[in-house]
């Protein structure tokens, strides 16, 4: 007997639900309805269109209306709003944004894929602002574009320090602003932590980014042209992107009477089924699960969403699949740094009461005697008992990206950090080197379980000091003290055997290097000669890093 599907929702999991579909069931009656003008287009390509690196607008699309039809067999109704749910009768009602005309339509199974919609905050003198836009759709870029040609703005102010955010900075910049960057929190990049933010607060101030932190938008002025910070300051702009982040679009679900989640988003099960039992719902609407810590969270991310929509399809179809979860798995370009993660970070591990370890490493994409080679810096959260991986951080060059996916699929196949040291991984000087970043993390971690390494924290150095431990500087005797860590005694790890007696007893021995490794080194030392030592975690790099706010 033949189905009928109205899958409420375009582009990424809308889309990918109706596609799967036609190709299970053939005889099924597909209607794919979408409130704007485009069903499948690369949402996350956008600000790259608006910078010119995408130079096609055509290229954004991923599928045309007229392709899916002849290719899926559908029936597209672009620029149609489902107004209404009636779960009872197993109908909806639509409205022709283009002729007023308003219909019913049933269905046996619905599918909500309603994405979300760009926070707006109540900001006194936005609505009066003509020079305020948003980054979501198609038609938004083409509005700032639109604006850019015409108006010839200078300066551009960015609201929102996210993924989006940065890239429409980068963009903005690619075409010849000056660009400001104003975040409430006090760094960029909510998905990583501080330190790990601060290597990229860095790097766009090297590329000439007023960066400011810790700083809201109290009020619009002039049209939108003179912005009053919650701090006092001005910013004069000629076009502002609010880019605070996204809200699930739900009040369909919620006048239809399905049940929401603690999060504010659309509340499904494994098999991304509504409360109710015809009802299916996918992509950034939902609240999903993370399979790492088992809390509910929102995610809105297109890699989701697409599975989610083929495995609604694989249900629909009698296929019994179920969703494990959402990782989080992001990245994004950040002028010339790959900022990227996969997990829990400690804010969040903290937040939840789950016990944790970090280890940070310092590495290259490629051995350092090979040409090219380019610097990262690596982050892993793990439980300290079990070895069970919670999460990743990278922000480098080249081969972060190649780094991260390994992680996000150790994580997702419950792997353990003294897993990570086996891993295989691909070796040839110009790719990586014998002993993988991946497998250094691993090393590292491990020796924290095992004993062999009690470290501690770049946030722990400024309470030490204070407390008037005692520092080890192990660098090569041509390292400069560092005002870093003062009063520290300089041993060069070539000198320690021999100067043994030059060290307390009765005292910690704090130790720190560059990036840990001679630090390391120099704690076997002193533990298998009656030390007491701890090596800072990351090195002076860490540390540096982290007082660059």
């Amino acid at each position: 007997m033949s189905k009928k599907i109205i899958i409420v929702g375009g582009v990424a999991g809308g889309a990918s639900t109706a596609a799967r579909l036609r190709r299970l069931h053939e005889q099924a009656e597909i209607i794919l309805v979408e409130r704007g003008e485009h069903i499948s287009f690369a949402n996350c390509g956008l600000p790259y269109y608006v910078g010119g690196v995408i130079p096609e607008r055509s290229h954004l699309l991923v599928q045309t209306v007229e392709g899916m039809e002849s290719r899926f067999n559908l029936d597209i109704r672009i620029r149609t709003e489902v107004q209404s749910i009636d779960p009872e009768k197993k109908e909806i009602t639509a409205r022709n944004l283009e002729t007023g005309v308003t219909y019913t339509e049933s269905y046996d199974y619905l599918v909500l894929s309603p994405g979300a919609n760009p926070v707006a905050p109540p900001i006194p003198g936005l609505k009066e602002a003509k020079n305020v836009f948003t980054v979501r759709t198609i038609p938004d870029t083409d509005a700032i574009n639109g604006f850019i040609e015409t108006k010839a703005p200078k300066r551009a102010v960015v609201v929102g320090g996210g993924f989006i955010g940065l890239e429409m900075a980068e963009n903005l910049q690619h075409r010849g602003l000056e660009v400001s960057v104003v975040e409430m929190l006090p760094q960029v990049m909510a998905p990583i932590d501080f330190e790990m933010a601060c290597l990229v607060h860095e790097h766009l101030r090297s590329k000439g980014v007023n960066l400011i932190l810790s700083d809201g938008v109290k009020a619009f002025h002039g049209e939108g042209q003179d912005i009053q910070l919650q701090s006092g300051q001005r910013l004069a702009s000629d076009l502002t992107i609010l880019a605070i982040g996204v809200r699930p679009e739900v009040q369909l679900a919620k006048s239809a009477g399905l049940e929401l989640g603690t999060t504010g988003g659309i509340k499904v099960d494994q098999t991304m089924l509504t409360s109710d039992p015809f009802i299916y719902a996918i992509g950034d609407a939902v609240e999903v699960q993370c399979p790492i810590s088992g809390a509910q969270t929102l995610v809105p991310l297109a890699g989701p969403a697409n599975k989610q929509g083929r495995l609604v399809a694989d249900n629909i179809a009698g296929k019994k699949r179920t969703y494990r979860g959402t990782m989080g798995t992001a990245i994004a370009q950040v002028f010339d740094l790959t900022v990227a993660s996969v997990g829990n970070n400690e804010k969040t591990l903290r937040q939840r009461g789950i016990d944790y370890e970090v280890v940070h490493i310092h590495g290259e994409s490629h051995v350092e005697y090979y040409p090219g080679a380019e610097a990262m810096a690596l982050k892993l959260t793990f439980d300290p008992k079990t070895g069970r991986i919670y999460g990743a951080q990278g922000v480098g060059g080249a081969g972060v990206d190649k780094r991260i996916d390994v992680l996000a699929t150790a994580i997702y196949a419950d792997l353990t950090v003294e897993d990570l040291q086996e891993l295989e991984l691909a070796y040839a000087p110009p790719y990586g080197a014998a002993k993988d970043p991946v497998n250094l993390l691993g090393f590292a971690a491990t020796n924290l379980m095992e004993g062999l390494s009690n470290h501690y924290q770049w946030s722990d150095v400024q309470e030490l000091c204070d407390l008037g431990a005692f520092f080890v500087d192990v660098r090569p005797c041509t390292a400069k003290p560092t005002e870093l860590i003062p009063n520290a005694v300089h041993i060069p790890l070539e000198e320690l055997r021999t100067r043994l007696d030059e060290l307390p007893k009765d005292k910690t021995i704090h130790l720190f290097c560059a990036i840990g490794l001679r630090g390391y080194v120099a704690e076997r030392i002193l533990k298998q000669e009656g030390y007491t030592a701890r090596n800072l975690d990351g090195g002076l790099t860490t540390l540096s890093g982290a007082q660059h706010t």
